[in-house]
């Protein structure tokens, strides 16, 4: 047909022109801008707290032991339970230390008539003299006689005295006020004065000492801060007792006692914390930690943990927008953390924006659309611990010691 050379060229070059069409490249796509979120930092009081481990000990330990030999009748206590001071615990068998008793109260009886005796023949001596019906010889010996017989009454009533001594022994009585443990002895068993083993122990639980230990380092470290005057000592600062589960203990103690020496072995020293134990929540020997203040920083800067990561060889960056809106990374110096923030000593000052959220789609240099944290998300003092609010002792490298992406 006349027209199909026509229209194969035609279709040939509609074919041509669809080819290279196709052939172009599309335009790339306009790349946005990520969003991320900031914190503003600023600086403001920080009170420097540490977490140091203990034990409970009893305040007030007493062993009961006998003072005198005898076989035990009854026990008058229930283990386990609360004693007061000068109540009955054991009672021995007394017959003996009773007739000893009773022995000692007939010679001062005695004792005592004689002397009545001595005192007649003294006063009737003392008006013969007088007339001469008795020698000054026989007067001298009336009155030596009563002065004997007053001697012998001073050392029948110390019998007696000590006989009743021995005798109040044989009822055991608990010296304090406590919670007494179970009983080394039964009745029947033979028990001899001073032992060694003590028939029970009492111990006063309320109020309770918690003994602490802490590196003389950070003792030295505190001490300098403050010579430097860029901390303040705080002085009758309640402690935080966290029990062994971080529960908060429901009363606050008091520091009370810190060690003069510090253990050469273990390079630390000793402190002791008084804590009112009203229901004996807190037992001997049991684990707890306390968070004490030891001074107060006045300008601190305190960053969220999720804004402090680690590079590979450990030391700490943050990422944060600069004037320009680009992300700039920064060293970061970190000291200890506050709550769920790091304590920043160097690297960040106050005004820096510092990228908490958004940090996986951002690399240094690339400008960023920065969005400030919500107020509640953002403030950095530390909220007022409840029941069961636990403070870390070290920082915590679990959650933020992580390499970005």
């Amino acid at each position: 047909m006349p027209g199909t050379p026509r229209r194969t060229i035609f279709l040939s070059l509609v074919l041509s022109l669809l080819v290279a069409s196709c052939e172009e490249e599309a335009p790339p796509p306009q790349q946005q801008t990520p969003a991320v979120t900031v914190v503003t930092l600023k600086a403001e009081p920080v009170a420097l707290t540490r977490q140091l481990p203990g034990r409970t000990t009893p305040y007030v330990v007493a062993e009961v032991r006998p003072q005198v030999t005898g076989i035990v009748q009854e026990r008058l206590f229930t283990e386990g339970s609360i004693v007061e001071a000068g109540q009955a615990l054991y009672q021995l068998d007394d017959a003996a230390y009773r007739a000893d008793y009773n022995s000692a109260r007939a010679s001062l009886a005695r004792a005592e008539a004689s002397l009545e005796i001595a005192r007649l023949n003294a006063a009737r001596a003392a008006e013969l003299v007088k007339t001469n019906a008795v020698s000054e010889q026989e007067h001298e010996n009336a009155i030596a006689t009563l002065r004997q017989a007053e001697a012998d009454v001073g050392v029948a009533e110390a019998a007696v005295a000590s006989s009743r001594v021995t005798l109040s022994y044989a009822r055991i009585t608990s010296p304090i006020a406590g919670r007494i443990g179970k009983s080394t002895v039964t009745q029947g068993a033979l028990v001899t004065a001073d032992q060694p083993q003590p028939l029970a122990t009492v111990q006063q639980l309320d109020p309770i000492y918690v003994d602490l230990t802490q590196s003389s380092s950070e003792l030295l470290q505190l001490r300098r801060a403050l010579a430097g005057g860029s901390v303040r000592d705080t002085e009758n600062t309640p402690v935080t007792i966290l029990l062994e589960d971080g529960a908060r203990y429901s009363h606050e103690g008091e520091l009370t006692f810190a060690d003069v020496a510090v253990d050469p072995s273990t390079g630390s020293f000793s402190l002791r914390v008084t804590v009112p134990n009203p229901d004996h929540v807190l037992m001997p020997g049991m684990y707890v930690r306390a968070v004490i203040s030891n001074a107060i920083l006045e300008d601190g800067i305190l960053v969220p943990q999720q804004g402090i990561a680690r590079d590979p060889k450990g030391n700490a960056t943050a990422l944060v927008v600069a004037t320009d809106g680009t992300v700039e990374q920064r060293a970061v110096e970190v000291s200890r953390t506050i709550g769920d923030k790091w304590l920043v000593s160097g690297g960040l000052m106050a005004g820096d924006r510092v990228i908490v959220e958004g940090l996986q789609k951002v690399q240094p240099g690339m400008p960023v659309e920065a969005t400030e944290i919500a107020p509640a998300a953002a403030d950095v003092k530390r909220p007022e611990a409840g029941p069961g609010d636990a403070e870390p002792a070290e920082p915590d490298t679990t959650a933020a010691d992580v390499s970005r992406q």
